[in-house]
């Protein structure tokens, strides 16, 4: 490049990936006074495959962001609290305490096509983007990432951008991650999924379903409400545990649908609105670095999703709001060294590793029958359990009460 289209296309930071890191991140950084390119290979509104829950921690960056009551406009399920069911058929609801002004559960679930574009709609203001465009190639300087190089749709040409601080934001698949030799391929620490939107769906009310079906563990099968009369249907299976059973998880999950007992009638009046789609989440089980010369990773792409609930919003706009703070400082001081944005791993990590570590312990719970049946048979029958339960699901440090082994004998003999 000469020297005047250098200057007209390096910023302070590239973004790849306008999901909900990608479009946290790039607002929270161009209104940071910072320059901000920030891209994405489709073209919003889009949809994605997800579970479409939003939690607790996605809405204090919501809010970060001044979107948390532009957020609640949206069409959308609040989330009051939980049904759990074993492997042996019983159910247990478990209610979330709220403190929130805005919504009466403590999350909601809305269509990622809806959130998304809300996000990225805002990142526009601070940002600029340019939508299809699909990086293919990082601009190297040394061992520093200084720019990248990718396919326009709108052009038909290749282009490249340079910038102090690459952002990969691009998701399970990501290019960034892939490139610098940073992505997930531990098959113990990726899960296959399966997702459906169905209208009509009887008995659905402001709680999560989480039901560990007999013929799925170590998986779970899972019904979230959205917007009233639409419900997010989906399965989910490490990846290892899939190879292992030989298990086809998209004809588990229609089995369980026509044929189980327990969700035969719920499903008899209900319509599948287009296709089932299946999608791999990375767990953060098992983060790799995320960091390095001029680059950091987020969201799926830093493998953040949670190992238990499968729940990534959280996680991946949490990392966005620790990611804008280091890079602000980074840039200020005129270092985007590895040696520098380590902090950024480690701030995050305090954020978030004792919750990761914590579900991880849960998902290996999940997978002793004997275990799931008990919990949820005592909570079914006794207020004190399911109310110790809420207060474990809301606190991170109650939550590890869940690897006590005094919990489990005050189940046995309550």
């Amino acid at each position: 490049m000469n020297n005047e289209q250098a200057e007209k296309d390096s910023f302070d930071v590239i973004v790849v990936g306008g999901g909900p890191a990608g479009s946290a991140c790039a607002a929270l950084l161009g209104r940071r006074g910072l320059g901000v390119l920030l891209l994405e290979k489709q073209k919003f509104p889009r949809d994605k495959i997800c579970g479409d829950a939003v939690s607790g921690k996605a809405m204090k960056v919501l809010t970060e962001l001044g979107l948390h009551e532009e957020s609640a406009k949206l069409p959308h399920g609040d989330i009051c609290g939980v049904i759990f069911s074993s492997p042996s058929g019983k159910s247990a609801k478990i209610d979330f305490p709220s403190s929130d002004p805005v919504r009466k559960g403590t999350g909601y679930c809305c269509r990622r096509e809806l959130h998304d574009n809300l996000l990225f709609q805002n990142a526009k203001k601070y940002a600029k983007t340019i939508e299809g465009f699909a990086v293919n190639e990082l601009v190297w300087e040394g061992e520093r990432v200084v720019g990248v190089k990718g396919m326009n749709s709108a052009s038909g040409s290749e282009e490249e951008y340079r910038a102090k601080v690459v952002v990969g934001a691009d998701g399970v698949g990501s290019v960034v991650a892939r490139k610098t030799g940073r992505q997930q391929k531990d098959t113990k620490h990726l899960c296959q999924a399966f997702r459906g939107y169905y209208k009509n769906v009887s008995g659905t009310s402001n709680n999560m379903e989480i039901h560990f079906v007999k013929s799925v563990i170590p998986g779970y099968f899972w019904i979230f409400p959205l917007d009233g009369e639409t419900a997010n249907v989906g399965i989910g299976m490490i990846t290892e545990d899939v190879a292992k059973k030989k298990i086809n998880l998209k004809q588990a999950m229609l089995e369980i649908i026509e044929n189980n007992p327990m969700f035969k009638e719920r499903f008899a009046n209900a319509q599948l609105i287009g296709e089932i789609k299946a999608w791999t989440l990375p767990f953060g089980s098992k983060i790799p670095q995320i960091y390095g010369d001029g680059f950091l990773l987020l969201g799926d792409a830093a493998s953040l999703v949670d190992p238990f609930s499968g729940e990534g919003q959280g996680n991946a706009m949490t990392s966005a709001s620790v990611a804008a703070r280091v890079i602000a400082v980074a840039i200020k001081q005129d270092d985007v060294s590895a040696k520098y944005l380590f902090s950024y791993q480690e701030e995050l990590l305090k954020e978030i590793k004792a919750e990761l570590d914590t579900s991880y312990t849960l998902q290996r719970l999940g997978r002793v029958t004997w275990i799931l049946n008990l919990i949820v048979e005592k909570a079914a029958r006794n207020k004190e359990v399911r109310d110790t339960i809420s207060g474990m699901l809301a606190n991170q440090e109650a939550k590890k009460e869940f690897m006590s082994p005094a919990f489990y004998l005050k189940l046995i003999f309550s």
